[in-house]
């Protein structure tokens, strides 16, 4: 039970931290990752997506360190949900070559696509509820 507290409120912490780099030092980086078809089908040019992105970051990393027990499970799966919608972007990175946060080849950029799964299973195992 420690461990799964510990490695919440860790998530928690780096989605926060992920966010705020969104809003500030690293939106280059991260406008980087945007596809080109979610620009187009969005409302918002590629700053405002990762605007957008940086605050529903904030929120979620938020809501995972301080989700009361009985909806920790909901909030992980918003979560896991959310690593799911934002991997195409690792993907379009990868697939036009695009450097950012110091992957600058293609291998590079194909690794971390294996760590968007671990996201999801990690945001999973983290924010589930305890077992009786």
């Amino acid at each position: 039970m420690a461990l799964r507290g510990a490695a919440r409120l860790v998530l928690g912490g780096a989605l926060v931290f992920a966010g705020i780099s969104h809003l500030t030092f690293a939106r280059r980086d991260f406008r980087a990752q945007v596809p080109q078809t979610v620009v187009e089908l969005a409302p918002l040019d590629e700053d405002g997506i990762v605007l957008a992105s940086g605050v529903v970051e904030i929120a979620l990393g938020t809501a995972i360190a301080l989700a009361p027990a009985g909806i920790r499970p909901l909030v992980g799966k918003v979560a896991a949900a959310f690593f799911g919608a934002v991997f195409p972007g690792n993907i379009a990175q990868w697939l036009h070559h695009r450097d950012a946060f110091g992957l600058d080849t293609d291998a590079r950029r194909f690794g971390r696509l294996f760590f968007q799964p671990v996201l999801i299973a990690w945001a999973l195992w983290s924010t589930r509820a305890p077992s009786r």
